[in-house]
């Protein structure tokens, strides 16, 4: 088997730290599999090192000064594999088989990175490569970043340019949790989670991997993600599934656009669980929902409509603050999916800019952290649908 292991900042965060992952880097080495290591700097030693310029730094100062923190973990890691008769190089930019390439604005050249890492993974079985986090060099040999979760990017890309079987993130969370073990009680760890399930919730706020890391999984890379007191890197943890989806799709069947109106509804508590609630109990199934100042959208199948709008009024009914329900059927929703939308200004743009440009009216806009949905007039579907796909 061959794995890529990520070891992150808390879990090199100290001597006895730094001995648990060589423990278990050398069963793995020991055991048969190949394995190539990324590591990141210790503890919180990068925020340290940028807190320290106070100073007009240049980009490539800067790239210099913040890599000491992984250039240190790798020297660490290397010596206490060596300590246990483990045949390790530690591998930095500027060493020979340096595998990450970027241009000068820290963008990945990924014919070149595969080139190196493809070369780089011939060497496993012989050696364990120790290769830090985050560092990258331009075709110039001058150091660039990855940017913040740069190490996870580092570790996933290599996974999949090296054809690893696994990709393994050690970190200070024993997996996907169902809610902050911190705040919550009873936080439990979640088995399995989909790629896009996992990006959603990065997005908002989730610190298990970097969102734009997961853009290098596919099909075939299996992803896990273990607590770094978990010594057996190949198992346990949360496994991630499937790979992200970029793409362009319209429902084949037209929607119908029911939107509550109430002069409270912002603050009335549970409005929108009676409104869901309803529409659940009659086997409703509610495709997006939207909110405006005192209203609340829902869209379904044409094919309910009537039935909705019967549920919903008998709610209005009995609530004070609701005022009426409307219709307005035959709407497509065309979906953008991507990978890097909250790092892209102006996606929102791309679409509607042009779909005003042809004077295709927009019933609706509603975004996610990786999705943007158009709703547009179903006769103006087609049209609408080639122009985005154009933009994308």
């Amino acid at each position: 088997m061959r794995v890529v292991t990520k070891f992150g900042g808390t879990s090199l965060g100290s001597g006895e730290r730094i001995d648990r992952a060589a423990d278990s880097i050398a069963e793995v080495a020991e055991a048969g599999h190949e394995i190539a290591v990324v590591a990141s700097a210790m503890g919180d030693t990068t925020d340290e090192l940028l807190d320290a310029i106070e100073f007009e730094a240049t980009d490539r100062d800067e790239a210099e000064i913040v890599s000491m923190g992984e250039r240190t973990s790798v020297r660490l890691l290397k010596a206490a594999l060596t300590a246990r008769g483990i045949d390790s190089v530690f591998v930095e930019p500027g060493h020979p088989d340096w595998p990450v390439v970027t241009n000068e604005l820290g963008e990945v050249l990924p014919e070149e990175t595969r080139r190196r890492a493809q070369a780089l993974s011939r060497k496993l079985g012989d050696v364990v490569p120790i290769i830090t986090g985050f560092l990258a060099e331009d075709p110039e040999g001058n150091m660039t970043t990855l940017g913040r979760g740069g190490s996870d990017t580092t570790a996933i890309m290599l996974g999949q340019y090296m054809d690893a079987d696994q990709v393994v993130i050690v970190t200070d969370v024993e997996g996907v949790m169902t809610g902050d073990p911190n705040v919550v009680e009873g936080a439990q760890n979640v088995g399995e989670i989909t790629v896009d399930e996992l990006r959603n919730l990065s997005f908002r706020g989730a610190e298990v991997v970097a969102p734009s890391a997961l853009s290098y999984k596919d099909e075939d890379l299996t992803v896990r993600v273990i607590h770094y007191q978990h010594r057996d890197i190949l198992s346990g943890g949360t496994t991630i599934e499937g790979k992200f989806e970029h793409m362009v799709d319209m429902r084949e069947e037209p929607l119908a656009c029911l939107t509550v109106a109430g002069r409270s509804i912002r603050t009335s508590p549970g409005i929108l669980h009676k409104l869901s609630g309803a529409l659940y109990e009659a086997d409703i199934n509610v495709d997006a929902v939207a909110s405006g100042m005192d209203s609340i959208t829902f869209y379904v199948g044409v094919d309910v409509a009537d039935t909705a709008e019967n549920v919903l009024h008998d709610k209005i009914l009995k609530t004070n603050t609701l005022s009426s329900v409307t219709v307005t059927e035959d709407i497509a929703v065309i979906r953008v999916l991507g990978t890097e939308f909250p790092d892209q200004p102006g996606v929102v743009q791309d679409i509607v800019g042009p779909l005003a440009g042809a004077h295709i009216n927009l019933v609706d806009v509603i975004t996610s952290a990786t999705s943007v949905a158009a709703f547009v007039p179903w006769a103006d579907r087609e049209k609408a649908l080639e122009i985005v796909q154009n933009a994308f």
